[in-house]
């Protein structure tokens, strides 16, 4: 015969596990050594197992009032309006970098073109003349002055950092 587990059992009747032990403790229904209870026990004490209602029939999933539902279509909107804003602020950039694109490429007015430019001689391929050092230039190194920025000789010394308790305790100094 069929045995059952005390949680299969009170799926199948619908009823608490707490009442399956208390009629286990009682001694109205019995169970074997593997911790089991036979079908036909439990059909002489609880009877026929009533029939489930089919799940399907009384749960409507779609139904518009539900809950749920309110609230994942108020979420579906938020996205919604988010990825407006989001595309809304993309147009504004794109506008922005298309109008610093405009100002790099616009001709500046006293820049010298390619064109305009001088040719000078090239270095690498024609040297030139080098000058002739003089005889006086050889003796005496030319030095040049390094120009400085010039810094403040006196910067303020910032006040010693105080404790709370300090403030109220100590002079000032």
């Amino acid at each position: 015969m069929k045995t059952l587990t005390v949680l299969e059992l009170s799926k199948l009747y619908n009823i608490n596990r707490q009442t399956i032990y208390n009629n286990i403790k009682k001694g109205i229904l019995s169970k074997n050594s593997d911790n089991k209870i036979d079908l036909a026990e439990a059909l002489r004490v609880f009877g026929e197992p009533v029939k489930k209602q089919d799940v399907k029939d009384s749960v409507k999933i779609d139904s518009p009032s539900s809950t749920e539902v309110v609230l994942l279509r108020q979420q579906i909107d938020m996205l919604k309006n988010q990825v407006s804003d989001a595309k809304e602020r993309e147009m504004f950039y794109q506008e922005q970098i298309e109008a610093m694109q405009r100002l790099l490429e616009a001709p500046k007015p006293n820049m010298t073109t390619f064109t305009d430019q001088k040719s000078e001689p090239d270095i690498t391929t024609d040297p030139g003349p080098e000058p002739e050092p003089k005889e006086e230039e050889l003796t005496t190194p030319v030095i040049s002055e390094n120009k400085r920025i010039p810094v403040p000789e006196l910067i303020e010394e910032e006040p010693k950092k105080r404790g709370f308790l300090s403030r109220f305790f100590l002079p000032n100094g």
